[in-house]
């Protein structure tokens, strides 16, 4: 039987908690009604400072951490908050459990945002990672030394799983079974939760969403030049010209205040753009092509693929409201 502790960690995502005892749930009740012994033993260990009230899972009775028996897998649910780093902080006990379960050999599998703990580990370190697109850019930033993969729905290096965000966590899941029990079942619980296997990457749930807090005034005059000049300014220069300072001192600082370099900047603006027409307007390609800022068809299209992981026409006929 394979042992598999799920952490119970301080604002852990009660979505991500439930998809993943579900999952594991209804593989069991496979192996049981065919008269075989369960396959996963799954406990749930939580952490003593844990600032949440311990639940009950229905027959699952979360156990402190230090009580926790020999493990194969452990798994690091999604965190339910927009203040990751914070809640990361508030979970930094599991970190030293987490590196000597590593040592040991056992397998470690973080959900979606759950990444962030194991980036604050240190075990992902030089190894390929993904988490929820629109984490990526943060989780970046804190942990360099990490190979983010932002367009994969699951990522597996020396013994560590990741998974891209929301429903990826059933991908990582359908990926689990398959390694632990067998490609069958991995089919079978597919068809169960209505799960398309052939997600190859997670690029076109992506959304561009600036920040906006980072306290530097010439950045945020810079970023609202560029939101109102994006389809009218042939280069970066043009939109230049209207910020009072060198290129060189707005480079340095918008890049440390938005991840982005100017060019990049404008790119995932008019590429924003072009997504929510394509999304809520009949506009022909070429149409949508030009109101968002670019005149070659072509390099139009190759930058869109690049940064969504599928053609503008492809993205519309997947996002595109239909009128039955």
């Amino acid at each position: 039987m394979t042992q598999v502790a799920l952490l119970l960690t301080n604002k852990y995502r009660l979505l991500s908690v439930a998809a993943i005892l579900d999952v594991f749930d209804t593989v069991n009740s496979y192996y049981e009604a065919n008269g075989q012994e369960a396959l996963f033993n799954v406990s749930i260990l939580h952490a003593a400072n844990s600032s949440n009230e311990v639940p009950v899972f229905n027959q699952y009775v979360p156990q402190p951490l230090n009580a926790s028996s020999k493990q194969d897998l452990v798994l690091i649910p999604a965190f339910a908050t927009q203040d990751v780093h914070n809640a990361v902080q508030e979970n930094l006990e599991f970190i030293p459990w987490l590196r000597q379960q590593h040592q040991k050999g056992v397998e470690l599998a973080s959900f979606c945002t759950g990444a962030f703990l194991l980036g604050a580990s240190g075990l992902l370190n030089g190894k390929n990672a993904t988490t929820h697109i629109h984490a990526c850019t943060s989780f970046a930033a804190n942990y360099p030394d990490v190979y983010l993969r932002p367009s994969e729905v699951v990522t597996y290096d020396h013994g560590i799983y990741t998974s891209g965000g929301a429903t990826s966590t059933f991908h990582l899941l359908l990926r689990l079974i398959h390694n632990y029990a067998n490609r069958e079942t991995a089919i079978r619980v597919a068809k169960v939760f209505a799960i398309d296997m052939n997600r190859g990457q997670q690029s076109y749930f992506g959304t561009f969403v600036p920040p906006r807090d980072h306290g530097d005034e010439l950045v945020a005059q810079t970023q609202l030049c560029i939101e109102n000049s994006y389809n009218k300014a042939a280069t970066v220069e043009d939109i230049l010209q209207q910020i009072p300072a060198s290129r060189r001192n707005i480079e340095r600082r918008f890049k440390m205040a938005t991840g982005n370099t100017l060019i990049e900047y404008l790119q995932k603006t008019r590429i924003e753009v072009a997504k929510k027409l394509l999304e809520q307007t009949n506009q022909s390609i070429l149409e949508i092509m030009l109101n968002s800022g670019y005149n070659d068809l072509k390099a139009f299209r190759q930058l869109f693929k690049k940064s969504s992981g599928m053609t503008p026409k492809d993205y519309r006929d997947k996002f595109k409201a239909r009128v039955a």
